[in-house]
């Protein structure tokens, strides 16, 4: 065994120490808590076992959660991370629909984490190995990278994909509010009865919504409520629903005929958007159709004349 390989794996194996006591110092957290709350909870209380398995696999979730909470927050205490970069991070996991005091420690906390045992497991994967000690080491090193962009690039298509469905579920929820304000519910109620009603089919604008109401009740300025949420959604749909919202707060315009604009103009950008995506259709359609639809319509109609032709010049 060669030092490098060594030295390599005697840093696993202290990695792996690490976390082991991380784990089993939050695992022990844990428990003295839940002993805690047990004691004062009344007695006799019945507990299905459906109940009992889904606190099961939300206290391993909550568990690997709080060891990444603890990594990131010490490795935010040291300094090593500015200012400026969590408040970066916070802005992208608020985008994609993270939130929380605990959000930003725990990205951290688990690219480190990645960063560690990537390598880690990869090197006990290639330990006993016949390769060379440079393919070794050029493959604990590129999971090393591979660990540390990956949270970044997942964090990515999470945060596209909540803009994604933000702007989907927009026009139906401003659809809603219309038939909340016309029925004579106020402004915070038809968020909540909005937030309530399309959850099922759509869970980032429930989401948005409820937050939106709940900020509303809390913040001294309704206004600004609204505009947080172009603000976290990053959506230019839900920046110019906020906008016109706050302008008939602030004016005093019906906001039932403020829901209705807006829902018309939704209705028209959802159609134009449709027929856009119909007018690229025989763009896209024109290299399929080259590749499989053409040869097999020139097969069949020359396909006789060329065989005919093969049987004249072979007599």
């Amino acid at each position: 065994m060669t030092p490098q390989l060594a030295a390599l794996l005697a840093a696993a194996a202290l990695t792996i120490l690490v976390c082991a006591f991380l784990l089993w110092r939050g695992r022990g957290e844990e428990e003295r808590m839940a002993a805690r709350i047990a004691s004062i909870k009344p007695k006799g209380v019945a507990r299905s076992r459906r109940k009992g398995a889904a606190q099961a696999a939300g206290g391993g979730k909550a568990r690997l959660k709080a060891v990444a909470a603890q990594i990131g927050g010490a490795l935010t205490r040291t300094g090593a991370i500015d200012v400026k970069t969590q408040a970066q991070l916070e802005v992208t996991l608020t985008a994609a629909g993270y939130r929380g005091e605990d959000a930003v420690r725990i990205f951290i906390g688990a690219k480190l984490l990645l960063l560690v045992c990537a390598p880690a497991l990869m090197l006990l994967l290639v330990a006993g190995g016949t390769m060379a000690t440079f393919t070794k080491v050029l493959l604990v090193a590129g999971s090393a990278i591979g660990g540390l962009l990956l949270p970044d690039q997942v964090l990515g298509v999470i945060r596209r994909r909540h803009a994604a469905g933000v702007a989907r579920g927009l026009p139906d929820a401003v659809d809603l509010m219309v038939i909340c304000t016309e029925a004579g519910l106020g402004f915070e109620s038809g968020l909540d009865r909005v937030a309530a009603e399309i959850a099922p089919s759509n869970a980032d604008v429930a989401r948005e919504f409820a937050l939106v109401a709940s900020e509303m009740r809390i913040l001294p300025d309704r206004r600004q409520a609204l505009m947080n949420l172009g603000d976290r959604t990053g959506v230019v749909a839900a920046r110019r629903v906020a906008a016109t919202l706050a302008q008939s707060l602030q004016y005093g315009t019906p906001l039932a005929q403020a829901f209705k604009v807006l829902a018309a103009e939704m209705r028209q950008e959802r159609l134009t958007e449709f027929e856009a995506r119909a007018a690229k259709l025989p763009v896209i359609l024109t290299l399929p159709m080259v590749v499989f639809i053409l040869p097999c319509v020139f097969l069949v109609v020359a396909g006789p004349a060329i065989l005919q032709l093969l049987d004249t010049v072979g007599n």
